[in-house]
C-alpha cells in the first residue's frame, strides 16, 4: 500500500475489518475515499486533525469524565476517517431499531396497565417489581399519544460474522446525538471536497424531527405547544448536548429553578412574565424531577411537576418509569417482547445474555467468567464492566463474590468480536485498526416516527480495548449512510 498514513496498518483476520476485505484489499465503498486521501502526507493529516480538535474546542464540544477524586472536562475525541454504511445495510438496521422501539413502547404500556406479558409468564413479574426504574406512580396512567420512549438510542456491534447485533437499548436519557451532527460539521470543514464524491444522507435534520415529535404529544386542547429542554445544569456531563438541541429546535433551555407549577399547570419564568409550558424534553433523571414525589433533596426538578403530568397538563419526554425497559436484565427478553406485541420475528439479534438471577445462568457465569463480559444492569457509560480475559485470578474472585451478593444486578455476555475500523492514532501519526460500535437514534411520536440516517460511531482508541464509551477513553467518527 503506497499511502504513508497506512504504512503501519495491521490487518487482523480475527475481527471483521470494515475498511479492508483482506490485507491491503480495500472494500469497494472506501476506494474513492482512499483515492482522495492519497494526496495527503502525514504532516497534512496531522494539521487537519489539529484543526478538527480546535473546531471542537471553540464550539465547546466537550464532555465530563467523573473520576474517584475529580471531574475533568475533555474535548470529545474525533477521528477524521469516516465510517461508511451502504443503503441496503442501513435499511436493515433502520427497520430493526424501529421495530425494537415500538415493541418496547408496547411493553411499557402493558406493564403499567394490564400486565398481560407478566401474567402469562413471558417476562417474570419479579424482573419488573425489583427494578429500581419501575415507578408504581405510573401505573394506570396514559401518557399523551400513548408514547413512553419518544427517544431511543440502540447500541449495535458488527460481529466477526459480518452481522449486526444489539448490545443494549437506551431509553432513559440516550445521549450523543449532538456529536453525530458536530462530527459531520467538523469533517465538512476539514475535508469539504470528499462530500462531492459521495451521496450521503443528512444528519442535520434531527433537531427539526425531534421538535415535530415533541409537538405531536402535546396535551389535549393545546394548539401551539411551548416546548423546552430541561437540563440539570452546566456541570452535567451532557450539558453541551442539552444546549445544542435546544438551540437546534429553537426552544428554551431551562433548569428546574426556571419553572414553577400553579394550579397544576407548568410555567416558565420570562422577562415578560410567566409563560405556560406544554412539553418538556427532560434530561433530568426520574427521581430528581419532582421533590414533592421523589427525592425531597432534589434541587434539579420542579415541585408539583409530576402531579401536573398525571393530570395531563404537561407532557414529559421520555416518560417517567421508561428506564425499566432498558434495564439490561429486561434486554434478555426483548426478542420475546417483539414476538409478543408485534407478532414479528426480531430483525436484529441480541447478543446472547446470561442473567445471574437465573440459577442455571448464574452457575454458567461463575464457571466461565474468563470468557465473559460482566455488566451491572443499571449502569451506563461503560462503568462497572468487567471483561473476564483481562482480570487477574484475584479480580475474578472479587467479581464472583459481587455477583453472589447481588445476582439481580448483573448480566454476562460472551466477549464479542467487535468490528475494527481504520482510525487515526495521534501518538503514531498513522492509522491503526480500532474496535467500533454504533449508537442509532429513533424517535416515536403520535402517528410519527423517525430514525436518524446515521448514528454515533464510537471508537475504542486504546489498542485492543473493547469499551468504546467516551467516559472510558473512547472517541467517535462521522457515520455516512449512502443514498440509493
Amino acid at each position: 500500500m503506497n499511502l504513508p498514513l497506512f504504512s503501519t496498518y495491521t490487518f487482523d483476520k480475527t475481527f471483521f475489518d470494515e475498511v479492508f476485505e483482506k490485507d491491503e484489499v480495500i472494500r469497494d465503498v472506501y476506494k474513492t475515499l482512499f483515492q482522495l486521501y492519497s494526496d495527503h502526507t502525514t504532516d497534512d493529516f496531522k494539521s487537519l486533525n489539529e484543526k478538527a480538535k480546535a473546531s471542537f474546542f471553540n464550539q465547546g464540544i466537550t464532555f465530563q469524565v467523573y473520576g474517584v477524586n475529580e471531574t475533568k472536562e475533555k474535548i470529545f475525541p474525533f477521528d477524521l476517517f469516516p465510517r461508511i454504511i451502504d443503503n441496503t445495510e442501513w435499511e436493515h438496521i433502520e427497520r430493526g431499531v424501529l421495530q425494537r422501539s415500538k415493541a418496547l413502547n408496547a411493553f411499557l404500556w402493558d406493564i403499567y396497565h394490564e400486565q398481560h406479558i407478566l401474567n402469562e409468564g413471558i417476562v417474570p413479574k419479579e424482573m419488573i417489581t425489583s427494578s429500581a426504574n419501575y415507578l408504581e406512580e405510573m401505573i394506570g396512567f396514559d401518557p399523551p399519544g400513548g408514547i413512553y420512549n419518544h427517544i431511543s438510542g440502540t447500541d449495535l456491534i458488527k460481529h466477526s460474522d459480518g452481522n449486526y447485533y444489539v448490545l443494549e437499548d437506551n431509553i432513559r436519557c440516550p445521549s450523543g446525538v449532538s456529536y453525530v451532527v458536530c462530527n459531520r460539521t467538523a469533517l465538512k470543514r476539514a475535508l469539504f471536497g470528499v462530500f462531492d464524491q459521495y451521496k450521503i444522507q443528512t444528519v442535520t435534520d434531527y433537531a427539526q424531527n425531534l421538535l415535530e415529535i415533541l409537538e405531536t404529544v402535546k396535551p389535549e386542547g393545546v394548539d401551539n405547544p411551548t416546548c423546552v429542554v430541561l437540563t440539570p445544569g452546566v456541570f452535567n456531563s451532557a450539558y453541551y448536548e442539552h444546549s445544542y438541541l435546544a438551540k437546534g429546535m429553537g426552544v428554551e433551555l431551562v433548569e428546574g429553578r426556571d419553572l414553577f407549577v400553579d394550579n397544576d399547570f407548568v410555567y416558565m419564568k420570562t422577562i415578560n412574565g410567566p409563560k405556560r409550558v406544554d412539553v418538556i424534553y427532560r434530561r433530568v433523571d426520574d427521581t430528581f424531577i419532582d421533590p414533592d414525589v421523589f427525592r425531597p433533596d432534589s434541587v434539579l426538578g420542579v415541585s408539583g411537576l409530576f402531579g401536573a403530568y398525571l393530570k395531563g397538563r404537561v407532557c414529559l419526554v421520555n416518560a417517567p418509569g421508561t428506564g425499566v425497559a432498558d434495564d439490561k436484565a429486561i434486554y434478555t427478553y426483548v426478542p420475546e417482547i417483539i414476538k409478543y406485541y408485534l407478532k414479528e420475528e426480531p430483525i436484529l439479534k441480541n447478543v446472547h445474555t446470561y442473567h445471574c438471577n437465573r440459577p442455571t445462568d448464574m452457575e454458567y457465569v461463575l464457571e466461565n467468567i474468563r470468557n465473559l463480559v460482566i455488566k451491572p444492569v443499571d449502569e451506563s457509560g461503560g462503568y462497572g464492566i468487567s471483561i473476564g480475559n483481562r482480570l487477574t485470578e484475584e479480580e475474578i474472585e472479587k467479581v464472583k463474590q459481587t455477583i453472589l451478593k447481588h445476582p439481580r444486578k448483573y448480566i454476562a455476555q460472551p466477549i464479542m468480536s467487535l468490528s475494527q475500523h481504520a482510525t487515526y492514532i495521534e501518538d503514531e501519526e498513522s492509522f491503526e485498526p480500532r474496535h467500533v460500535d454504533l449508537r442509532t437514534f429513533t424517535l416515536l411520536g403520535r402517528k410519527k416516527d423517525f430514525v436518524l440516517k446515521g448514528g454515533l460511531t464510537r471508537v475504542a482508541l486504546k489498542k485492543g480495548n473493547l469499551v468504546v464509551n467516551s467516559s472510558q477513553g473512547g472517541g467517535s467518527k462521522d457515520t455516512w449512510v449512502l443514498k440509493k
